[in-house]
């Protein structure tokens, strides 16, 4: 018999949720700022593959695994800024040019791989992010294993929650990036650039979005291979909706998919012997997607969302 309890108790079951839920916590973040600011980005999933990538080949290529954070983000802002360029000042459309990235991302991230390690049957390993050890506070019953032996990764990720609820809520860029959002008309009227807000959002959204990449090859695993993300992005996608556009709530639905992931694993290893394995992987998506449809209902979605905007033009 199956102890659900038991698995609930566990500091391991809530660490594993943790660990599974940061590159969705970055992607739901990166997909939340470009449809705050009226612009969907269906890029995310390709974005997601070239970050892993760049990240991984930086320290491959002897960066340290800083610079690989920082190569991943700058990947994912160019894909972020083509994207922009397409769907804001040419005002093409959103859901087009967004699978276009996707494809293309995952193409340029094929071709590089393949051109640099034409030979390699197995993927070189890197040193990844070890977990972090936290005098006194990783000594901690329950919270130390699941907080703080956590890598720094996973911590950037909480603490990007904060900035963007801080900036989306306390600043005024945050104000007028969810107007903008809204009613760009107003936003025009008001002597700011609409492009300029728009295409920024989209371009910090889209860097955001790879580091949830460069955590799976960084972090999460020491390796790049195709097939790792996984859908990960399209999770983030519908995240976006569970989450009514607001960061915190971003955070909660990301940990209540990791939650769900890692609930399938440990019930995969207990009643794997008389349950077929697809019925548990498939579990995460499911409960997913009854969430979503019980909170999709009464979201709040940007007024402006997906509605190209012109100056001069009503």
């Amino acid at each position: 018999m199956i102890d659900i309890l038991n698995i609930f108790l566990s500091d391991s079951f809530w660490a594993a949720s943790l660990r599974i839920a940061t590159p969705l916590i970055f992607g739901v973040l990166g997909a939340l700022l470009c449809e705050r600011s009226g612009v969907l980005n269906l890029g995310i999933e390709g974005i997601f593959v070239v970050g892993a990538m760049t990240g991984w080949m930086t320290v491959w290529l002897g960066a340290p695994l800083w610079v690989g954070v920082l190569g991943a983000a700058f990947a994912g802002g160019l894909f972020g800024l083509l994207h922009g360029i397409l769907t804001v000042p040419l005002g093409l459309s959103q859901h087009v040019s967004g699978l276009g990235i996707t494809l293309f991302a995952s193409s340029v991230a094929s071709f590089t791989y393949r051109t640099a390690l034409p030979q390699v049957t197995s993927p070189p390993r890197i040193e990844p992010f070890r977990a972090l050890d936290i005098p006194v506070l990783s000594d901690l019953p329950f919270l130390g294993p699941v907080l703080f032996q956590q890598t720094a990764l996973t911590w950037l990720a909480l603490a990007m929650v904060a900035l963007v609820w801080w900036v989306m809520e306390r600043t005024s860029i945050g104000v007028a990036l969810k107007a903008v959002g809204d009613n760009p008309e107003a936003v025009n009227a008001q002597g700011l650039s609409v492009i300029r807000l728009r295409m920024g959002a989209v371009i910090a959204g889209s860097a955001l979005m790879a580091l949830g990449g460069g955590f799976l090859t960084m972090s999460a695993f020491d390796a790049f291979f195709f097939g790792m993300v996984n859908g990960r992005g399209w999770i983030c996608i519908a995240l976006v909706i569970f989450a009514s556009w607001q960061p915190g709530k971003a955070l909660l639905g990301a940990l209540l998919f990791g939650m769900f992931d890692a609930l399938q694993v440990r019930l995969q290893a207990e009643a794997g012997a008389f349950i077929p394995g697809q019925v548990f992987l498939m579990v995460p998506y499911v409960l997913s997607i009854i969430a979503l449809v019980v909170v999709a209902r009464r979201a709040d979605y940007p007024r402006a969302l997906l509605v190209p905007w012109f100056k001069g033009q009503r």
